[in-house]
């Protein structure tokens, strides 16, 4: 599966952009279980990511990190009590795609899971299209190294051009361990990494459930795996795989959406190995608290001309997985 033949990300990265008309989805919250509809809303230059509550008197949440609240399973904003959850998956289509202003009308407190993956939001947004807005985009220049570690699992953000991402997994088998290295300004997204759908082991269901999670899941929203056993292999139930490593793609996709609260699209390198929502959101609130740890920068002033040069076209299949 992948985008719509012909569709592309904006040709002019360092304008930012929004979506030329409104669209609309519906669908069931992944951990409560409720029926959500929601509207993507076209925003002006400068605005950001506003979810708006419209059972709630329209309240609205800016998707930054101060507004980050639980974040274990799911990456949920909140803000004077009122809730956003899982936000990850729109917010990585949104970043992966280069949309910088939009408004997220949901009429529940979750925003729906779809397939499971970003691919839904992607395809419409790019055969709906992307206006180019006037305003230079700013990006989040990393300066110097921030990092977060929590035993044997670590991220951290680094200088260096582009947005480069190296993110290791290693889960029980059959998921096993698994590597992938790319550039999310090789510009494609929609192709390798927005397929990537959630993942849970059916050993997990009843206990996740007993927590008051995974509600609204089924084998059309997530992949479930069974634990491989002394006895027995585990194995992927309701297959086939979208892409042999689509574990951990899934997590970048999981990581792009977490950065995004951040405010703006990182130009630098992330590492992560074996993180989660609660290790990307805690790097987001580490660097947003280190002021001297980056800069609001426009591309093409703060890159150098032999840098840009050099840098790859929109176009360039970067992006790419390596298996350890």
């Amino acid at each position: 599966m992948c985008c719509p033949q012909g569709s592309s990300l904006p040709s002019e990265p360092q304008f930012e952009h929004t979506i030329l008309h409104p669209l609309e989805f519906s669908g069931t919250g992944l951990h409560s279980g409720v029926h959500v509809a929601m509207r993507l809303i076209p925003a002006p230059a400068g605005s950001g990511i506003v979810f708006r509550r419209s059972d709630l008197d329209n309240y609205e949440i800016p998707a930054t990190g101060r507004n980050v609240a639980k974040v274990s399973y799911a990456t949920s904003l909140m803000r004077q009590g009122v809730l956003i959850s899982t936000t990850e998956h729109l917010l990585s289509a949104l970043i992966g795609l280069g949309v910088d202003n939009i408004i997220v009308e949901i009429d529940n407190l979750e925003v729906p899971i779809l397939d499971g993956s970003a691919l839904p939001y992607v395809e419409a947004i790019l055969n709906s299209g992307i206006k180019r807005q006037r305003r230079k985009r700013e990006y989040l220049k990393i300066l110097k190294d921030v990092e977060v570690r929590d035993g044997s699992k670590f991220i951290g953000v680094y200088p260096g051009d582009g947005y480069s991402i190296h993110y290791a997994i290693d889960f029980p088998e059959p998921i096993g361990r698994d590597t992938f290295i790319g550039d999310l300004e090789a510009g494609d997204y929609a192709n390798l990494i927005a397929p990537a759908r959630t993942f849970g082991f059916r050993e997990d269901e009843a206990m996740l459930r007993d927590m008051g999670l995974i509600r609204g899941v089924s084998d059309s929203s997530a992949i479930i795996v069974t634990r491989s056993t002394p006895d027995k292999p585990g194995s992927v139930q309701n297959g086939p795989l979208r892409f042999s490593d689509e574990f951990v793609r899934h997590k970048v996709l999981d990581l792009i959406g977490d950065l995004a609260l951040a405010g703006r699209r990182i130009w630098g390198r992330v590492v992560a190995e074996r993180a989660g929502h609660a290790m990307h959101t805690a790097l987001v609130q580490r660097l947003l608290q280190d002021r001297s740890a980056w800069v609001l920068a426009h591309r093409y002033d703060e890159v150098a001309a032999t840098a840009e040069a050099s840098e790859p076209s929109l176009s360039s299949p970067l992006l790419h997985a390596s298996h350890a």
